[in-house]
């Protein structure tokens, strides 16, 4: 099969761009994974199930695919002639260098959608590389051409069409912005993209991330019957708006260990393994409610120095840790409130 190609040189190496139909770029290439096949060029890692589910949805959902998959072409020599090359239509003629994940998601779509076949892919498309220049393509790619920040991806989601959310992650989105929004415990400290920089605040994807397992679809609120957007909003203000009035006008100083990622991430991992039950046991997800079973004062605020030093998986751990130590529930039961 022939295809106009656009030879293109940097430095030693030369490389061929051009489109060819998915259906093609997913016979012909294959993922050569480090330590595991022995061949020269095998750069690649273990495939991500998750993340293929990820690129199948979004190829048949829409089908966007503008940044190259980059091939080594390990076949017979390319022959080329008048601006075009001709490509052998065999299995495993390219080992992937970039984007085997993409072409999984691909070859997943087209089993679903046959007509995603014939989507057109660019292809980079080098030949006859061993595995010491593969890697060094590979290395480039997966460290100096870095993906946009998770934040940013998540701010953007609220400009971009509905089929492609993601409703676990708007939902926590939607959550997390109402707790930085005016006269909530969080106006001020949830840090969007491309904002200056300053000491302390908790970044838009680290927040979402924390907040989003508790909102999946049959997550730990859904599982209580919190599932409206507006009784979780209400949730989550009742229980940071409760330490926040623990903490006095001690919350917005820069020693809260709340208005730091590992506070926030802690806070969350107490309200997931002791506060919910709680809660529900009680019957009331009340600010007083909880407020009352959270027993903290000037000589007992969890501060940022209590975390220093520590790891952030450690440091959130230890915040949760002295979260349990100042709970004083009331096993007394109430009617469900919010």
């Amino acid at each position: 099969m022939d295809f106009q190609y656009l030879d293109v040189k940097q430095k030693e190496h030369r490389f061929k761009l051009l489109s060819i139909p998915a259906g093609l770029l997913t016979k012909i290439s294959y993922a050569s994974v480090r330590r595991k096949d022995d061949e020269e060029g095998a750069v690649q890692r273990i495939l991500n199930n998750s993340r293929i589910s990820g690129v199948k949805d979004f190829a048949l959902k829409l089908g966007d695919f503008p940044a190259s998959i980059v091939l080594n072409w390990v076949g017979p020599k390319l022959a080329t002639a008048g601006g075009k090359v001709t490509l052998v239509d065999n299995a495993r003629m390219a080992q992937i260098i970039d984007g085997q994940h993409r072409v999984a998601g691909l070859a997943a779509a087209i089993e679903e959608d046959p007509t995603v076949a014939g989507f057109e892919i660019p292809v980079a498309m080098y030949e006859g590389l061993d595995t010491s220049n593969s890697a060094r393509i590979f290395i480039s790619i997966n460290t100096e051409q870095r993906p946009a920040p998770k934040s940013l991806v998540l701010d953007l989601y609220g400009v971009t069409a509905s089929d492609l959310m993601d409703p676990s992650a708007m939902r926590a989105s939607d959550i997390v912005s109402f707790l930085g929004g005016p006269d909530q415990p969080y106006d001020g400290w949830i840090k969007l993209p491309n904002q200056d920089r300053k000491r302390g605040g908790v970044a838009l994807s680290t927040a979402v991330s924390a907040v989003k397992p508790l909102v999946d679809d049959k997550g730990l609120l859904d599982q209580i019957g919190a599932s409206e957007l507006k009784m979780q909003q209400a949730i989550f203000s009742n229980y940071f708006s409760a330490l926040q009035q623990r903490y006095g006008s001690n919350w917005h100083d820069r020693s809260n260990v709340f208005i730091y990622a590992a506070g926030f991430i802690g806070a969350i991992e107490f309200f997931r393994t002791k506060l919910v039950d709680y809660c529900k046991h009680k019957g009331s997800f009340e600010k007083s409610t909880i407020h009352d079973a959270i027993v903290l004062d000037e000589t007992s605020l969890i501060l940022q120095e209590n975390v220093k030093g520590l790891g952030g998986t450690e440091a959130a751990n230890a915040v949760r840790d002295q979260l349990s130590r100042a709970f004083r529930p009331d096993d007394q039961p109430q009617g469900f409130r919010i």
